[in-house]
């Protein structure tokens, strides 16, 4: 794998759709596969024989490379193409010997292994869509079923206001969505073929420099950019910035559930099953696993989308250093941020929520969570500031005598003066304060049908 996450540690941060995506096998038939995909493209363009085609063709197979070979050898070379054209061209030559003259034709390292970078992201990006689209409808479906749920809102980790626990899952689909949209124009246009030769110049093709490159971009099924981009890296520190903000929109889910999950809350929970969330002395303890995976990488992902901003200091029109940094780098955020995902898939499809509970916790401040609602319907009486100061020392009084504020209201004159007690009692339903959620959980339902497409 070209990452530095281990065999041991790669289940547990990365999903196995994007563990084959950067295996190192996968990555090196995507070079090989630009190889072929350029002998093809010269012999279109007139460049090279015909003839060559099939026998450097035949010859990119990634399982007739010896990776650790190659691998010990880019550390003499500087990169991994160089002796893999190497490798190549003497595959090629016990077939054909004047096959052999035309691998690599024109081409640069560089060439190689960006565009296999760019098939790489393309195929990543893919495996992300799938388990996007899994986590959305998960979050979708548990949105309508609990549209209706009663929550606490928290700011600042206080209890706030009721909310509907719908809306609050209504939103991470939402926010998974926006990231569904930014990998899919990433794919369609963020991605690019690299071929410039040496210096960007494609001056070993003459004056076909061009339809040779408009040929290659076609086989490969990659945009062909205005030019060569090798020391302009945006469109790498563009993925990283996509990937990133999708592992971070994971992280915020996870940590909100792994704070549902806390004993004293108690109201969702991931999915339950043998061994899971366990602990290796307390038979008692449901850990949030899938939770803590995504936090993991979202922890990772900032970072390592760091070191990919800071590659795109680049000198001239090669550069040394700097886009070496990239390599391991950029695999290892895209296994993190699938690792999040695959988190978040999980806790989408096997969330359970206990609504009971979150009745009870909305009524452990003993009605202190509507005192906003009292005040909004008192100020319509005798004005806002009067009317926060009467429910403010009320809801001092109710604190302090470990009271209902309902019961405190009911026995203040000042208040019983304008609002009745079915009115009152009316205020203390906390589905009846919740403004234009159900609005905005059809607004954001909505949102996921049309960006679906």
């Amino acid at each position: 794998m070209s990452t530095s996450l281990s065999p041991l540690l790669a289940p547990m941060f990365s999903s196995a759709a994007m563990r084959a995506v950067c295996d190192d096998a996968a990555v090196l038939q995507h070079m090989l596969d630009f190889e072929a995909a350029l002998a093809r493209a010269e012999a279109a363009a007139g460049v090279i024989p015909a003839s060559a085609v099939g026998p450097i063709g035949n010859a990119c197979k990634a399982d007739a490379f010896d990776i650790p070979a190659l691998a010990e050898a880019a550390t003499r070379s500087g990169n991994l193409a160089i002796p893999l054209v190497k490798a190549l061209t003497a595959a090629v030559a016990k077939a054909n010997l004047d096959a052999a003259r035309y691998v690599h034709w024109g081409a640069t390292s560089q060439d190689v292994i960006d565009t296999a970078t760019m098939l790489t992201l393309r195929a990543a990006i893919d495996a992300l869509l799938a388990d996007l689209d899994r986590a959305i409808a998960g979050f979708a479906g548990l949105v309508r079923k609990h549209r209706g749920t009663a929550m606490v809102a928290r700011t600042w980790l206080q209890h706030a206001l009721p909310m509907p626990f719908g809306l609050k899952l209504a939103e991470y689909a939402a926010a998974l969505h926006r990231s569904r949209a930014r990998l899919k124009r990433l794919r369609s246009e963020g991605l690019a073929l690299q071929f410039g030769g040496a210096a960007g110049t494609l001056a070993a093709l003459g004056d076909r420099g061009l339809v040779v490159a408009e040929k290659l971009a076609a086989e490969l099924e990659l945009p062909l950019p205005d030019a060569p981009w090798h020391t302009h890296r945006d469109r790498i520190a563009e993925a990283a910035l996509v990937f990133t903000i999708l592992c971070g929109s994971c992280g915020k889910i996870a940590r909100d559930v792994s704070l549902l999950m806390q004993t004293d809350v108690a109201e969702a929970f991931e999915r339950s099953g043998e061994g899971r969330g366990g602990s290796s002395t307390m038979p008692h303890k449901r850990n949030p696993v899938a939770a803590a995976t995504a936090l993991a990488a979202a922890t990772m992902a900032p970072n390592l989308a760091a070191t990919i901003f800071a590659a795109q200091v680049q000198d001239h029109e090669r550069s040394a250093g700097p886009w070496h940094a990239e390599w391991p780098t950029l695999p290892t955020l895209q296994l993190v941020t699938s690792g999040a995902l695959a988190a978040i898939v999980d806790i989408a499809e096997g969330l359970e929520v206990d609504a009971a509970r979150m009745r009870v916790n909305l009524d452990a401040t003993g009605g202190l969570i509507m005192a906003e609602a009292v005040t909004f319907a008192l100020a319509e009486k005798i004005g806002k500031s009067d009317a926060h100061h009467l429910v403010e020392a009320a809801a001092i009084k109710a604190a302090a005598g470990r009271q209902n504020l309902s019961v405190v209201l009911a026995s203040d004159p000042k208040v019983i003066a304008h609002l009745s007690a079915d009115k009152l009692a009316k205020l203390f339903d906390p589905m009846a304060y919740q403004g234009v959620s159900q609005a905005l959980i059809d607004r954001l339902l909505k949102s996921l049908d049309e960006k679906q497409s």
